[in-house]
C-alpha cells in the first residue's frame, strides 16, 4: 500500500506497507511498458535528509550552500530550503526560483563568473547582496549596477586550474590591486571563496595553500577597512561520507589555525553532488541493438561468447540526462531491469549510445552487461547531479517525468526537521 502526497508542482509517493523504492521503479516501468517506454527519473527525498544529517555530523561548523545549477528540480529546492540551506545562483532564473521557494535574499550568493547586466539588475531589485567577483571588469560592472553589493573575491587554486585547464579567479599577487579598486569604487568586500575539485590527489596540500591565501586576502581586506566575515571553501564533495570525512580531516585543523571560531568568520561550502547525486535514479529503455563483433570457433563452428560484443542504443543520451559526460564526468555502469535475468547469465563487452547518430553520443564504452533485448530497461543510479537544470528540461526528445518517493520514517524525520511541505500532507490519500 502506498500513499500519494500531491503538491501543486510535483507528486511525492509516500511508501507504506513494506513498499520499497525498487517497487516504485518497477511500477513505473510497467506503466511505461504499456505506453511510450519513455525514460523517467525516480527521486528519493529521504536521501536528501540523510545527507543533510551526515553533513551536520561531520562538518557542523560549515554552512552548506546548494549550487542550483547542480539540480533545480522543485522538490530539491523546497526540501533543502526548508532544511535551512543557502543557495548559490548563476543567473536570473535561478535567483527567481529560490526566491519563489521562500529563500531569503541574504541566503543567496550570485556566483556567475561573467554576469549579464540584466541579471545583476534583477538581483539588486530583489535585494540579493552577495556576489562572487574574480576580476576588475566584473568589479566595475557590479559597482555601477549594484553599488550596495557585498563581494566575495574568487581565489584561484592550483588544483582547480589543473582540473579545468583555465585560470578562473584571481591570484594572490593581484589581490591587493583588486581590493584597492573596490575601495576606490566604494564597493564592500566581505570575504573570499575558492574551489578544490574532488579529483584533487593531495587535498591536504591544496586546502593548506588555499586557506593560507584566503587568510592573506582577509588580512589585506581588514587593512583597507573592509569587514571580512565570510569564507566559502567551495565544492568538491562527491556524496561519499568517507570523502567528506577526508575533507573534514584536511580542513578542520587549518580552519582552527587560520579562521578560529572566535574570529566570527562564517564558513560556507557548496555541496551540490553531496546532497543530490545518490537521491536520483534514471531509467532508460533500450531502443536498438547491434552485434559489433561476433566470433565463431573455426573447429566447431560454435559461437564464442567471450568474443561477442554488443552495441545498444538507448532513448536518452549525452544531449539529455547524460550531458555530464560531455563535461568529462564519468557515468556508472547501470543495473539491468530484466525480470528473467539469471545471476549466472554471461556478460559481454557492451557499449551504450544515445538515440542520435552523433559520434559524441556515447554514454559508456565496453562495460560488461548480460545480453539485452530491445525494450529492456537500464537503471543508472547516482544521477541527481545532472550539472544543468531541472530534469524535465534535460531530455533530448521530450520532458522526462520525475517521480518522487519517501519512506514514512524519512517523511516523519523531515517533518521534525521543519521541512515545509504542509500543503502536501493535507492532500494525503491511500491507494491499494
Amino acid at each position: 500500500m502506498k500513499g500519494i502526497v500531491d503538491t501543486p508542482s510535483y507528486i511525492v509517493e509516500l511508501l507504506e506497507g513494506g513498499v520499497t523504492l525498487e517497487d516504485v521503479i518497477d511500477g513505473h516501468i510497467y506503466e511505461q511498458a504499456l505506453v511510450e517506454k519513455s525514460a523517467f527519473v525516480v527521486g528519493d527525498l529521504g536521501a536528501l535528509m540523510r545527507q543533510h544529517v551526515c553533513w551536520q555530523s561531520v562538518l557542523p561548523r560549515v554552512q552548506p550552500y546548494f549550487p542550483v545549477r547542480c539540480n533545480s528540480s522543485p522538490a530539491v529546492i523546497e526540501v533543502l530550503a526548508s532544511l535551512g540551506l543557502g543557495f548559490v545562483c548563476a543567473n536570473k532564473g535561478e535567483v527567481s526560483l529560490v526566491l519563489e521557494h521562500g529563500v531569503p535574499p541574504e541566503s543567496i550568493i550570485f556566483s556567475s563568473v561573467f554576469k549579464q547586466l540584466a541579471h545583476i539588475k534583477h538581483a539588486a531589485k530583489n535585494n540579493v547582496q552577495h556576489f562572487v567577483c574574480e576580476n576588475e571588469a566584473e568589479l566595475s560592472k557590479i559597482a555601477r549596477l549594484h553599488p550596495t553589493a557585498k563581494l566575495l573575491l574568487q581565489l584561484t587554486t592550483e588544483a582547480q586550474a589543473a582540473e579545468t585547464s583555465m585560470a578562473f579567479g584571481f591570484s594572490l599577487k593581484s589581490c591587493r590591486h583588486l581590493l584597492e579598486k573596490a575601495k576606490e569604487l566604494g564597493v564592500q568586500v566581505v570575504g573570499a571563496t575558492f574551489h578544490i575539485p574532488s579529483s584533487c590527489q593531495d587535498q591536504q596540500q591544496a586546502y593548506r595553500h588555499a586557506l593560507s591565501d584566503a587568510r592573506c586576502v582577509f588580512d589585506m581586506g581588514v587593512d583597507l577597512g573592509f569587514n571580512m566575515q565570510i569564507l566559502d571553501i567551495g565544492g568538491g564533495f562527491t556524496g561519499s561520507e568517507f570523502q567528506l570525512k577526508q575533507v573534514e580531516a584536511a580542513v578542520r585543523p587549518l580552519l582552527d589555525a587560520y579562521f578560529p571560531e572566535l574570529s566570527g568568520v562564517q564558513v560556507l561550502a557548496q555541496p551540490g553532488s553531496f546532497y543530490v547525486a545518490s537521491a536520483f535514479t534514471l531509467a532508460v529503455n533500450v531502443i536498438g541493438k547491434k552485434v559489433v563483433s561476433h566470433c565463431w570457433d573455426s573447429q566447431t563452428h560454435d559461437e564464442k561468447n567471450g568474443d561477442t560484443e554488443f552495441l545498444y542504443y538507448m532513448n536518452e543520451g549525452v544531449y539529455g540526462p547524460f550531458s555530464r559526460k560531455l563535461l568529462g564526468h564519468g557515468i556508472s555502469v547501470p543495473s539491468v531491469h530484466k525480470p528473467s535475468l539469471c545471476p549466472e547469465e554471461p556478460v559481454f563487452p557492451s557499449s551504450l549510445r544515445g538515440p542520435s547518430l552523433d559520434p559524441l553520443d556515447l554514454v559508456l564504452e565496453r562495460c560488461l552487461l548480460p545480453e539485452l533485448g530491445v525494450g529492456d530497461w537500464l537503471l543508472f543510479s547516482n544521477m541527481g547531479a545532472c550539472g544543468l537544470v531541472e530534469f524535465g528540461c534535460l531530455s533530448a526528445s521530450s520532458q522526462l517525468p520525475v517521480y518522487y518517493a519517501v519512506s514514512p520514517s524519512d517523511w516523519y524525520e523531515m517533518q521534525e526537521a521543519g521541512v515545509a511541505l504542509d500543503s502536501a500532507v493535507k492532500t494525503f490519500s491511500l491507494l491499494q
